[in-house]
């Protein structure tokens, strides 16, 4: 692999999982400011600043570390009674012309309870100068889900666009009815030998005059649009006389092909030797004429992409659902120095050292592309499932939050009570806490796992 190609090919995910979290974030920007929820800054990355813009009410920046990103929106979560007559308070005595500031809360009982607080603190300096109607925790139920849907939403739009550049826009390198190589003998199954002896027989493709570069049309009047129909009729005519259409250099011309009976390997749908009771390959009688097809590149229909990224979100959620099982079976492998699951969870260094030999393969040029356009749809749809699980900081958390709140309000409304409050989420903020230090575990484990054991893709 080429230094170059390899760094090119992690820039490219670097580059795109920037991408994916500005779009992400864009997803949640866009409803608020629709709805009209108050956002004080849109941030990409996390850590230091290294940009950053003020356009209207809103401070858009880029921060240091591409691993993150979020936006500010005004009032989160709803004032306590106690904090929300101090504000009134404070209005009134500042004449009535809106909130000011307070000076934080002495200290309190429990690391937890200073958590709470602190939060309370933080989110009561978003809704300063902010009228109630314009705070997130204001908004009717659905609008509140239609926010925290936007991000991961935005990614699962974002693959399926990657995956139909992928499949109908590149393409699938696909056996085509074109002749790449043609076999000058006949050798028996499972034979070892690379070059025709004398007394070998010519094969029927060699003694037919098929040609490399031959492309094949119809057998005896039957037109052939992929590789496997000409393989079926090839393989069901054993000893029968076909006559092949082929194109050479633009012109047309028929060639007589009698294909010969010869033991072949069975293959199951994967393409794997299928192995009887004393592992030994079976094989079967078909019929043999000795060409190998050429790989192109095929388009595959506009559903493909669609179609892809809801099999992959189906895969990425059985891998969430596994997760601590493939978390220690990740760890093992660490420690141990086994082989690592390639369908199991890895961090971003881990598809970035992926792209980056992909990017230095030796391949065409397009099936590199291809390769890492699908890495970043895969990426994205992590994105899209991981986002989603019902804890608190994910937007999964926010949206069970206040599905929870609209039970609670449908239930008085149906039983004729007073209106509930709002539900104060920072009171989850211990949980919140707990689910930050698995996270921060976690990402650690899997990034020493891509560092010290990557997974294996290429030989």
């Amino acid at each position: 692999m080429t230094v170059l190609t390899f760094v090119i090919g992690l820039l490219v995910i670097v580059v795109g999982l920037a991408i994916s979290i500005a779009l992400h974030e864009v997803g949640h920007l866009l409803p608020a400011k629709l709805f009209g929820v108050r956002v004080g800054r849109y941030m990409i990355g996390l850590g230091p600043t290294l940009w950053s813009r003020r356009f209207g009410e809103t401070e858009y920046g880029i921060k240091a570390l591409p691993i993150g990103g979020y936006i500010s929106m005004a009032g989160m979560y709803p004032p306590t009674p106690a904090e929300r007559e101090a504000e009134t308070a404070a209005a009134r005595d500042a004449g009535g012309e809106g909130a000011v500031s307070r000076p934080r809360p002495g200290r309190a009982a429990g690391m937890f309870a200073a958590m709470i607080q602190d939060a309370r603190v933080a989110n009561e300096e978003t809704m300063i100068g902010t009228a109630d109607s314009r705070t997130f925790y204001r908004l009717p139920v659905y609008k509140r889900i239609i926010i925290m849907l936007g991000g991961p939403v935005m990614n699962l739009l974002l693959a399926i666009v990657l995956f139909t550049l992928v499949f109908s826009g590149i393409g699938v390198q696909t056996a085509s009815t074109s002749v790449a190589a043609v076999s000058e003998c006949v050798v028996a199954a499972g034979s070892t030998q690379t070059e025709c002896a004398p007394g070998d027989p010519a094969s029927p493709a060699a003694a037919a005059g098929i040609l490399p570069g031959d492309r094949i049309l119809s057998i005896d009047g039957t037109p052939v649009e992929s590789f496997d129909e000409v393989s079926a009729i090839i393989r069901d005519n054993p000893g029968t006389r076909l006559s092949f259409e082929i194109e050479r250099d633009g012109a047309r011309q028929t060639l007589a092909v009698t294909p010969l009976l010869a033991e072949r390997p069975v293959y199951d749908d994967t393409g794997m030797p299928v192995l009887d009771a004393n592992g030994v390959a079976e094989t079967q009688d078909v019929g043999f004429v000795g060409i190998t097809p050429a790989n192109e590149l095929q388009s595959q229909p506009i559903w493909t992409g669609p179609q892809t990224a809801i099999e992959n979100v189906g895969a990425v959620v059985g891998i969430v659902a596994q997760l601590p099982v493939k978390l220690y079976e990740t760890g093992v492998a660490l420690v141990t120095g086994g082989e690592r699951d390639p369908n199991g969870p890895m961090s971003v260094v881990g598809v970035g050292l992926i792209a980056g030999e992909v990017a230095s393969t030796d391949a065409p040029i397009l099936s590199r592309v291809s390769v890492l356009l699908g890495l970043l749809g895969s990426l994205n749809i992590a994105l899209f499932v991981f986002n989603l699980v019902p804890l608190l900081p994910l937007d999964g958390g926010h949206i069970v939050v206040a599905l929870w709140e609209g039970v609670k309000k449908t239930w008085a409304r149906v039983f004729r009570r007073p209106p509930p409050k709002p539900v104060d989420a920072t009171k989850l903020v211990p949980v919140t806490f707990v689910v930050v230090i698995l996270l921060i575990a976690m990402g650690a484990l899997l990034l020493l796992a891509d560092v010290f054991n990557p997974i294996q893709l290429f030989n």
